[in-house]
């Protein structure tokens, strides 16, 4: 019988602590850019008003963070319950990266202490894509903590609680797939109303919302294999190899049609002597098609599916290509126009990392201390 056990051992390690310093140092900058104001801290401008923070936070962030998504469409919707031992841990993660990303989001906003008017409707700007994404992440995040709830439920043993959740949680299972695929699908949406600003290469029109979702299901199936594949190596247990084979041959599948969408619009828009202009744009969109390309020829061969460590390198190169993409579109290749330039601050990094380190050190307190991660009786 499988079940879901807390991994025990020191949660003060060396590494632990190296993150420590790295999420001190980023809080360090948080509280200066809250007391001294965002010009203190970071470099965005007139034409840049969104730098590294909103990309990654809420752009790059809510992808990494969708590994509860991917596989709450391959449990619940197509009815894959043999996937179950991994959904716990992509709940966790999910859960640290919206929650973080939605922290993200107030100290991304100028006036920050008006963060509370999307909660108010009659303030809403139904003219906005952002509105929607916000209260999308917001219903998210709560979402995500209730299907995340058996763990702590189970912890403290109170299975009263847990029978009653059980009753409800296919309604809360029902939002955890619509809410990201809307809020996912609007990002693409503000690609549209960016314009002639978005680089041709990256401009789709129409198609942006598609390839927002479609690029959200493929990093949300690479981070699970990744968080698996490093989980088994530093926790031990059981392999999952088996499993996150098939996930990666449904990632392939997804490259797949990813990649050719965006060469059949190319070429549809005309667009696709741009690749072989020799120009910035068009450098990186070839290091963005080769990392999308090189997982998914990994992944075609069934024998090296079944290989972790191969797994694994197939993993990194789709959550680099994933957020390539949306670094590129967003920013890497943004145009204001003329007069503008941005380059983030070391302020500005440091908090990114920072918030990175705190997510990876609360998730290792969490399956250090709470029944998370998979074993078998034999583990």
């Amino acid at each position: 019988m499988s079940t879901h056990q807390q991994t025990g051992g020191r949660i003060f390690t060396l590494p632990f602590m190296l993150l420590g310093i790295v999420a001190v140092i980023g809080l360090y900058y948080i509280v200066e850019r809250f007391v001294l104001g965002m010009g203190a801290v970071a470099n965005i401008n007139g034409g840049f008003p969104w730098g590294i923070w909103v990309v990654y936070d809420v752009v790059i962030g809510t992808a990494l963070a969708c590994g509860g998504y991917a596989l709450a469409f391959t449990v619940y919707v197509f009815n894959k319950g043999k996937y179950h031992p991994l959904v716990r841990p992509a709940l966790l993660a999910s859960l640290l990266g919206y929650a973080l990303g939605g922290f993200g989001a107030i100290f991304d906003m100028g006036r920050w202490w008006q963060f509370y008017n999307i909660l108010i409707p009659g303030n809403w700007n139904f003219n906005s894509v952002m509105l929607e994404v916000g209260l999308c992440v917001a219903l998210y995040i709560i979402v995500l903590i209730i299907e995340f709830s058996p763990a702590f439920l189970e912890k403290i043993g109170a299975k009263g609680l847990l029978k009653v959740l059980d009753k409800v949680l296919f309604f809360f299972i029902a939002l955890g797939v619509l809410l990201p695929t809307m809020h996912q699908s609007s990002l693409g949406s503000l690609l549209i109303a960016m314009g002639y600003k978005v680089d041709p290469l990256w401009q789709t029109m129409q198609f942006q919302p598609l390839l927002a979702v479609v690029s959200a299901l493929i990093m949300g199936y690479s981070i699970v294999i990744f968080e698996a594949s490093l989980s088994n190596v530093r926790f031990g247990g059981k392999s999952e190899t088996p499993l996150l084979s098939v996930l990666g041959k449904v990632a392939m599948g997804l490259m797949i049609v990813f990649v050719a969408a965006r060469i059949i619009i190319l070429v549809s828009q005309g667009k696709i002597g741009l690749i072989f202009a020799g120009d910035f744009s068009s450098i990186m969109f070839v290091l963005e098609m080769a990392l999308f390309i090189l997982p998914a020829l990994i992944l075609m061969s069934p024998t090296s599916r079944q290989n972790g460590g191969l797994l694994l390198i197939a993993a990194v190169s789709m959550l680099f290509a994933g957020a390539l993409y949306r670094f590129n579109a967003f920013l890497f290749t943004f145009d204001p126009g003329p007069g503008y330039a941005y380059f983030p601050s070391v302020s500005e990094i440091m908090v990114t990392l920072g918030i990175i380190a705190i997510e990876i050190m609360a998730y290792l307190v969490v399956v250090k201390t709470m029944p998370v991660l998979h074993r078998s009786e034999q583990a």
